[in-house]
C-alpha cells in the first residue's frame, strides 16, 4: 500500500501547480483545430457520417500539428498529432473506397431510394440484396408472359421496377401490378422453403416491363446467413400482399350499390335484404346445428 501510495503521490505532485497563467492568448491555428475538434465529433453514423467525422478530425490534428511545430515547437506534441492525423487520412480513404464499392446502377439506386432509404436499410445491407440478383434488371416486353397459370413453376420472387402487369385466372382479370411491388409475392408466401408449386394466375406485360428477380434458393440461402434481410422481405411481402387484397376488394361488389369489405366478413348479413327463415326438417335437425351459416351466393372466402 504504501509503494502504491507514493506512486500516485509521485505521479500527482511530480510537477508544480501552476502559480501563474499565460496572459496572452494561444494563436488561431490552435483554436481553430479545437473548433474543428467539437464539430467533428457531431457527425453521425453511416458511411456519410464516418467521412464526416474523419474529414473533420483529420483537419483537426493537422492544425494540432502545425501549431505544435511552430508555436509550442515541442517535437512530442507535432508526433502525436500527426499521427492521429495520418490514421484520420487513411480512414478516410478506405470509407471513400467502401463508399465507391457500393455504387449501382441507375434503376438499381433509383430502387434504393424509392423503397428501402426510407426504411433506413444501409448501402452495405443493400448491397447483399442487390448481389443476390447479380445486379440484373431484367426486360419484359409488352403482351409476353412472366408466368402462365398451371405451368409455370415458382422458383422466383421478383419485383416490378417499371411498367404494368395484368393478372389474370381463366382468362378473367383480377388487377394490376405497378412498380415497387412484387409480381409473385401471394406464390412466394404460400410455399414454404422445401416446397415446389406452380402459378395459378397469368401475368401479363400490358407495357414494356423491367423488373428484378432473386432465385428463390439463393435468396433462402442470404435469409438463412442475415436475419435482418429475412425480416425485411417478410414484412415488404406481407405490405405487397395486403395492397393485392385491398385492389381485389375494390372490384368485389354485392349488388344494389353496396361493397363487400374483406375486412368485415359479417358485412353482408346487414348489407344484403332480410330473406324468411327455411325451416329445416326434422330429420337434418342435428346437422343444421352443427353446421356453419351458408353464405349468400356471391360471397366467398378471401382464399378461395
Amino acid at each position: 500500500m504504501g509503494e502504491n501510495a507514493s506512486f500516485w503521490e509521485s505521479l500527482i505532485y511530480a510537477h508544480p501547480t501552476c502559480t501563474s497563467w499565460k496572459q496572452e492568448a494561444e494563436g488561431s491555428i490552435y483554436h481553430l483545430a479545437s473548433i474543428l475538434f467539437v464539430v467533428g465529433f457531431m457527425g453521425g453514423s453511416g458511411f456519410f457520417g464516418l467521412l464526416y467525422v474523419f474529414s473533420l478530425l483529420g483537419l483537426g490534428f493537422l492544425c494540432s500539428s502545425v501549431w505544435a511545430w511552430l508555436d509550442v515547437c515541442a517535437a512530442d506534441i507535432f508526433s502525436w498529432n500527426f499521427v492521429l492525423f495520418t490514421i484520420c487520412f487513411i480512414q478516410f480513404v478506405y470509407v471513400t473506397y467502401q463508399v465507391r464499392s457500393v455504387a449501382f446502377d441507375r434503376e438499381f439506386q433509383e430502387l434504393y431510394s424509392a423503397l428501402f432509404q426510407p426504411l433506413g436499410i444501409s448501402l452495405t445491407v443493400y448491397r447483399k440484396i442487390v448481389l443476390c440478383c447479380d445486379a440484373e434488371v431484367i426486360t419484359l416486353e409488352k403482351e409476353h408472359c412472366y408466368a402462365m397459370q398451371g405451368k409455370t413453376p415458382i422458383d422466383k420472387l421478383s419485383l416490378l421496377v417499371s411498367g404494368r402487369i395484368r393478372v389474370t385466372v381463366d382468362g378473367e382479370f383480377l388487377h394490376y401490378i405497378f412498380p415497387l411491388q412484387f409480381l409473385d409475392s401471394p406464390e412466394w408466401d404460400s410455399l414454404r422453403p422445401t416446397e415446389e408449386g406452380i402459378f395459378q394466375v397469368t401475368l401479363t406485360a400490358e407495357t414494356d416491363c423491367r423488373y428484378v428477380a432473386w432465385r428463390r434458393k439463393k435468396l433462402y440461402l442470404l435469409f438463412a446467413k442475415h436475419r435482418f434481410i429475412s425480416r425485411l422481405f417478410s414484412i415488404l411481402i406481407g405490405s405487397d400482399i395486403a395492397e393485392k387484397l385491398y385492389a381485389l376488394n375494390d372490384r368485389v361488389h354485392m349488388g344494389q350499390g353496396f361493397r363487400y369489405d374483406i375486412r368485415l366478413p359479417n358485412f353482408y348479413h346487414v348489407a344484403l335484404p332480410e330473406t324468411p327463415p327455411v325451416q329445416p326438417s326434422h330429420h337434418s335437425h342435428h346437422l343444421q346445428r352443427g353446421s356453419p351459416r351458408r353464405k349468400p351466393a356471391g360471397v366467398t372466402n378471401c382464399g378461395s
